[in-house]
């Protein structure tokens, strides 16, 4: 007989890991799909001017009914927060994204992006938001994940290789528009490359700020709704400054309406509600470890509909970007349950005074609410007073 509170533990157990393959899956069309538009002529602004459009549309009605009783007060530090949330993970980022799409290949940018943890890792560094910790098995770990990034980075750029031919298909969606952006791949290589890795370090900044910005405004969805609100508004300064012809932001039944729609409210959409949902169950580290995935899509559709050739400099130089990144994830992974193991023993006598907490209270117990990698929060009851401390880790040795 079939045991159906086990199968049902089971589909439980694997939910972390399906959600991510669909995000992972839902991205790579997003490549695929802006590279289609960008072919098809629309301009680069407004693409991403109507990006934000829809997925501000999408976000701020899901903020306002999900965290409608737990939002703090907006303040105008919140808001200049936003303000530069907007300006490096909308604008400036996804700018760079889509022209470095144009330039390249779907392939060529989607390894680059792996970069990100690595980038991220560097400037934390020099805002003093990390250490390296030479010494350490985590530190160099960390290191040589970042040299093997970097490295992997600078094949793409500079070395092409053979073509890999693979499989070949009959189907081209890029049509006649194919051929002009084979030869501006050829002729542009290392300006897409420039295009690409700028949007990993705007990406990086990003994500830097936004660490901060949920410190004190600790609503995930309140705070992408706020980002996609200021990347609108900077989006559509930028894209009427750069097009004012209003015939190119008219939308029809085509490419460019199926590309704003899909990217703004699946992607940046519901694609994050699946993100935060594992991130809180397994941690970014979990879900930082299938970015790779998106690679491998997006290698597969590329060479299966839009006729695009893997090369040996692209397949290399991805190798090197993805041990690097595995590399950081696992010094950050050590790092992170060092800190856990250490918030979790020393906890024995916090306060001084009357405020003190000893461990020979009775009754007493201490349980763990929530841990990630900064903070640590913990709950203790001594005599029936429940009391509340946090521990605050910026770095760890």
């Amino acid at each position: 007989m079939v045991n159906v509170a086990k199968i049902c533990n089971v589909i439980h157990g694997l939910m972390p890991v399906l959600l991510m393959v669909v995000v992972q899956m839902a991205s790579a069309g997003v490549n695929v799909l802006s590279k289609l538009a960008a072919n098809d002529g629309m301009i680069l602004s407004i693409l991403v001017a109507y990006r934000f459009v829809f997925s501000t549309a999408f976000i701020v009605p899901l903020a306002l009914l999900v965290e409608r009783k737990k939002r703090p007060k907006l303040t105008w530090m919140i808001l200049l927060q936003a303000f530069f949330c907007g300006l490096f993970g909308g604008l400036l980022a996804q700018n760079f994204y889509v022209k470095a799409l144009t330039l390249t290949s779907a392939t060529f940018v989607a390894a680059t992006t792996n970069l990100i943890p690595a980038i991220t890792f560097v400037l934390a560094v020099c805002f003093r938001m990390e250490r390296l910790g030479w010494k350490t098995s985590r530190g160099t770990a960390k290191i040589i994940g970042t040299a093997l990034g970097i490295g992997g980075a600078m094949l793409l750029t500079v070395y092409k290789g053979v073509e890999l031919h693979l499989w070949k298909t009959n189907v081209n969606l890029l049509n006649g528009h194919h051929h002009s952006s084979h030869v501006q791949h050829s002729s542009n290589r290392v300006m897409g490359s420039l295009f690409a890795i700028g949007s990993c370090i705007c990406y990086s900044i990003w994500l830097i700020i936004q660490t901060n910005m949920v410190k004190t405004y600790p609503c995930p969805y309140s705070v992408t709704a706020l980002t996609s609100i200021m990347g609108a508004v900077q989006a559509i300064i930028f894209g009427l400054c750069t097009e004012r012809h209003w015939e190119e932001w008219k939308l029809g039944w085509n490419v460019r309406l199926l590309t704003v729609a899909y990217s703004g409210m699946l992607a940046s959409g519901l694609i994050f509600s699946f993100v935060a949902w594992c991130v809180q169950r397994k941690g970014p580290l979990y879900v930082s470890a299938f970015n790779p995935l998106m690679l491998v899509f997006v290698a597969i559709v590329g060479s299966l509909v839009l006729n695009e050739n893997l090369h040996l400099g692209s397949l290399l130089g991805a190798i090197l970007i993805i041990f690097g990144l595995y590399g950081v994830l696992w010094g950050k992974a050590k790092e992170v349950n060092k800190v856990a193991k250490s918030c979790s023993t020393q906890v024995t006598s916090i306060g001084t005074g009357d405020d003190a907490i000893d461990r020979d209270s009775e009754p007493s117990s201490t349980k763990v609410v929530g841990v990630s990698d900064l903070k640590h929060s913990i709950v203790r009851s001594v005599d029936g007073i429940s009391r509340h401390i946090e521990v605050v880790v910026t770095s760890s040795k």
